[in-house]
């Protein structure tokens, strides 16, 4: 294996690997009453820019594997056209879209995930973590589909911390998330529609009861032996919601915030929903670091993304540039469209539209 691809297996490794505070992603999903499905996520890196590219993959197009030691891991021919998200390379898709409709996503799951060791003498079935979503887009059209097939592959990390758990959705709104835990691959139905990190995603449900007292709206005055409890200011009913970063608190308010968002009429409603609940999981970069060691970038929040899967459309926006941006499937011809993948930011610049006084 030439030096330079082991030095880009690194990189990728230690993006979604290499230290704990470095990926903080949250995930939440919506129906809008007319039912179209949308979910959407942030990705996060704090410890500078993250590359990142839109990808799109033909049908037909063939593709490999990358193990620990090289790109001679299991090879695939794309049977749906995707378009994706990556981070990194451009086979990592981090969220993305066929065009059957199947949506899936990758999130940092330290410590509570495992899996297989990776053994060299069976790279013909071998598929590394990172590129287990582009698997699932090129290969599937529903999650029962991709719960069949998950035995007959190895996922394997490619690098020892470098483990994640997936999200993957179709457009009825049901959605799932895939652990594997010690080379056990588990799949969990998500009542609850959203997910980030660790701990696993069966101990975040648990741990859901511990907010059994909030509700949405005011808390009503209350006596204290004679002294009056009144509420300071709106929102008293959310009181004790947690608002540190760490995983089991996005999942918590990320579960409430979305549980008691009005539904919106129509799919692009639901989708600007989205993006405005996703803003509450901004990360600010200088929480993450210690006092003088703060990278130069805006937001360790580095690109957030809304999946219409009714509809076949990707949005994004990113930290440099928070306009959003729509790539709309059904204007790709991936019977004839080339495997491409452009950055997310072709400038990384904010713009701003000055408003003119009118005289």
């Amino acid at each position: 294996m030439k030096k330079t691809t082991q030095n880009l297996l690194l990189c990728a490794a230690a993006t979604c690997g290499g230290t704990l505070q470095a990926v903080a992603c949250t995930g939440i999903s919506l129906t809008a009453k007319d039912g179209s499905y949308v979910q959407g996520r942030t990705i996060e890196w704090a410890s500078g820019p993250l590359r990142s590219e839109y990808v799109v993959i033909p049908r037909g197009e063939r593709l490999r594997s990358y193990t620990p030691i090289g790109s001679d891991g299991l090879c695939f021919a794309a049977k749906y056209g995707v378009v994706g998200l990556s981070v990194v390379r451009k086979e990592f898709i981090a969220e993305g879209i066929n065009e059957a409709g199947l949506s899936a996503g990758l999130f940092f799951f330290p410590r509570y995930g495992g899996y297989e060791p990776y053994d060299p003498g069976q790279n013909g079935r071998t598929l590394a973590d990172l590129q287990v979503v582009q698997w699932m887009l090129t290969q599937f059209a529903t999650i029962d589909e991709v719960r069949e097939a998950i035995a007959s592959v190895r996922v394997v990390g490619l690098e020892r911390t470098s483990v994640v758990h997936w999200r993957i959705g179709e457009r009825s709104g049901r959605q799932a998330v895939l652990e594997i835990v010690d080379g056990e691959p588990r799949f969990f139905e998500n009542p609850v529609g959203v997910l980030t990190n660790a701990p696993g995603f069966e101990w975040q449900l648990t741990n859901l009861n511990n907010y059994v007292n909030l509700y949405p709206g005011t808390a009503p005055d209350r006596d204290l032996g004679g002294f009056t409890l009144r509420p300071t200011g709106g929102n008293s009913g959310f009181l004790g919601l947690p608002g540190d970063a760490t995983p089991p608190s996005r999942f918590v308010r990320a579960a409430f915030y979305r549980a008691t968002a009005p539904q919106r009429a129509t799919a692009f409603d639901a989708v600007l929903q989205c993006f405005h609940l996703l803003n509450n999981f901004d990360i600010p970069v200088g929480i993450e670091h210690p006092e003088g060691e703060t990278p130069d970038i805006p937001s360790a929040t580095q690109w957030t993304s809304v999946i219409d899967l009714t509809h076949g459309k990707v949005y994004y926006k990113t930290a440099y540039d928070n306009s959003i941006r729509c790539i709309d499937l059904h204007t790709v011809d991936f019977s004839k469209v080339r495997y491409a993948a452009r950055p997310l930011d072709e400038v990384q610049r904010q713009p701003v539209v000055e408003v003119t006084i009118p005289q």
